[in-house]
């Protein structure tokens, strides 16, 4: 096994991870064009022809990545939502208090959801989960499914510190990520609203924070 993956590096010819999907030197050109065409087109609308020409590769090249049209959306996906929340729940300080620690992750969730990646990548999958049911799964854990684990930890951490009464973590991690799409991101998903000042964003936030902490902050 050892010299098959040093002579498919001597090639420049990636091996396949859990997913089967194999991980070449052009695996990022292929994800860069898709994410730039399924953005633009939608899953429905993107032709794997158009993602190739996108990608700088051919056909050949594109379908040694990837099998089919589907599994290249769910990588472009994964791998888009998995750095959107890690750049954001990757700094957030686990020993800050509650009030600033909950602002800090309400402000990067809510910026996500109301981005235009994060509206797209959302509209799809919610498209496309009956035909393909691990397309929900993909994105819920790297999407949501992140945040509640990294919420989850930071509760555990300021519940052992005192400064929070919280008994199923994962329900309230699930709760505040409610409280911060109230108002605003329906108002997006139904197109009443598509731009939203700073003001508007904070209010919610705030707002999030001062009820969770009404209903978890230690007295």
């Amino acid at each position: 096994m050892r010299r098959m993956v040093t002579a498919a590096r001597a090639l420049g010819v990636g091996m396949n991870d859990e997913s089967g999907i194999r991980r070449g030197r052009k695996y990022q050109q292929v994800l860069a064009g898709a994410r730039d065409v399924f953005m633009a087109d939608g899953f429905e609308g993107a032709s794997v022809d158009t993602i190739a020409k996108r990608a700088g590769v051919s056909k050949a090249t594109l379908y040694s990545y990837f099998a089919d049209k589907r599994l290249l959306f769910m990588e472009v996906a994964t791998c888009e939502c998995g750095k959107q929340a890690a750049a954001a729940f990757d700094d957030l300080d686990m020993d800050a208090p509650p009030a600033e620690a909950l602002r800090f992750a309400g402000t990067h969730l809510l910026g996500f959801l109301l981005s235009e990646f994060g509206q797209k990548v959302f509209r799809i999958c919610v498209a496309e989960t009956d035909r393909f049911p691990e397309l929900g799964a993909r994105f819920w854990e790297s999407g949501p499914g992140l945040v509640e684990r990294t919420l989850c930890r930071y509760f555990s951490r300021a519940k052992a510190r005192g400064e929070l009464a919280i008994d199923d973590h994962c329900l309230a991690a699930h709760q505040f990520a409610e409280l911060c799409k109230a108002e605003l991101f329906p108002r997006l998903v139904f197109g009443m609203q598509t731009e939203f000042t700073e003001a508007e964003r904070a209010r919610v936030i705030d707002g999030a924070v001062e009820m969770f902490l009404a209903r978890y902050a230690t007295r």
